[in-house]
Parts: C-alpha cells; sequence; structure tokens
C-alpha cells in the first residue's frame, strides 16, 4: 500500500527548541515505524512522544516498538520547495496481525523520550496472515516540509 504521512506539530516546535534531545537528526539518529490499532488516535496538538502512541499491535513477525528505517536520505526539491525525509519502505516478513496506525519516531530506548515525528492512517484495519506487510513511503518520502 502506497501512503502518505501526517506529521505531529510538536514535532516541528521541538525541532527548534533549546532542548538538544527533542530534536531529531534524521540520517544519525535510530528512526523506527510502529504500528497500532484503531483504538490509537494520533492528536497532532498534544502527542509528542512515543508513551503517548497508545494500542500498539501484538502478533506473529512484530516486535514491539516496530521496525528501524534503513536507506534514510534527506533531500530538497527547489521545483516544489519541499524538503523530503525517506527512507527504505518499513517491512515486516512472516507476519499475522493487523493494523490500523503507523507512527514514525526517533527511538532513544525509552518511550518517554522517543520523539513523535510522524503518522499515517489507512483509513481502514489492514491485515496479514502469514505473509509480508509493507508501508510504502509516498514517492516524496515518509515526511517532507514545504517551504512557502
Amino acid at each position: 500500500m502506497a501512503v502518505t504521512a501526517a506529521w505531529y506539530g510538536l514535532a516541528g516546535k521541538d525541532q527548534w527548541n533549546t532542548v538538544s534531545a527533542d530534536r531529531v537528526d534524521w540520517l544519525t539518529d535510530t528512526i523506527k515505524t510502529s504500528l497500532h490499532l484503531v483504538g490509537y488516535v494520533p492528536n497532532q496538538d498534544t502527542d509528542q512522544y512515543f508513551s503517548t502512541a497508545s494500542n500498539e499491535i501484538t502478533g506473529t513477525g512484530y516486535t514491539a516498538g516496530g521496525v528501524t528505517l534503513g536507506s534514510k536520505t534527506l533531500t530538497y526539491d527547489s521545483a516544489t520547495n519541499e524538503a523530503r525525509l525517506d527512507a527504505a519502505d518499513a517491512t515486516w516478513t512472516t507476519a499475522t496481525f493487523t493494523a490500523r496506525i503507523a507512527v514514525t519516531y526517533k527511538s532513544t530506548g525509552t518511550s518517554s523520550t522517543s520523539h513523535l515525528m510522524g503518522f499515517v492512517n489507512f483509513g481502514g484495519d489492514q491485515t496479514v496472515s502469514t505473509g509480508t506487510f509493507t508501508i510504502q513511503w509516498d514517492a516524496t518520502g515518509v515526511l517532507k516540509a514545504v517551504a512557502a
């Protein structure tokens, strides 16, 4: 499935915060994507750390906290004025589970300090049974910011 993500509002604010621990270095920090059930409703205005991303799924082929994103790139497209954060598609193999929301975050190893960045609502439950579950990121990246 091809998906487009939305930002958590505090991710942008905290990127320029005086607290360096809240900043995200897309290229060098550990960036993960986790999966959640319909009971988690992302709040763009208040959700800040992974500890607020409730209802994480469980199932065969899924490890709590999600998968680490690889092949991360950071580019700027001057034609569209977009800063693009991209990575390889998130994949879970030999999987059996159901998910509704994907959350991308900077992992510190502690949920109360792991900064949320963006999320995707699949628009309905997505189920895999003894197969591969892949999130195919949008052609413009996992997340993007537009300079306007």
